[in-house]
């Protein structure tokens, strides 16, 4: 069963990535509202994937999956990214990160993708 961590500003957002996960065999280990949470529970947890929204207060996105690939490279990031953000897409696939979800999102769309990794 694959371990992950979901990184997202809205409660909701994060509420929904779970029950979608754990309906689908993922286990989720920890939620954090903002990148910096994120950075310190991820380093904690050491989860196979992280799900990571892209604009946050603290600490955005792109820099916490930055400063995850640093100390975690093995870490699975998948970025979860708005309409109308796609010019940050190329970054965070340069950054390291594995692949991106584009809200709204589907469950089939959120199980394939992190089934990939």
């Amino acid at each position: 069963m694959k371990r992950v961590l979901i990184v997202d500003d809205a409660s909701f957002m994060r509420f929904m990535l779970k029950n979608i996960l754990e309906k689908n065999n993922f286990e989720v280990v920890g939620e954090a509202e903002n990148g910096a949470i994120g950075v310190l529970k991820c380093m904690e947890l050491r989860p196979d994937i992280v799900t990571m929204d892209i604009t946050m207060p603290e600490m955005d996105g792109l820099e916490a999956l930055k400063q995850i690939k640093k100390n975690l490279f093995e870490t699975n990031v998948v970025m979860v990214t708005a309409m109308g953000q796609e010019k940050y897409i190329f970054e965070a696939v340069s950054s390291g990160a594995k692949d991106f979800l584009v809200k709204p999102f589907t469950e089939a769309n959120v199980v394939e993708i992190l089934k990939k990794m």
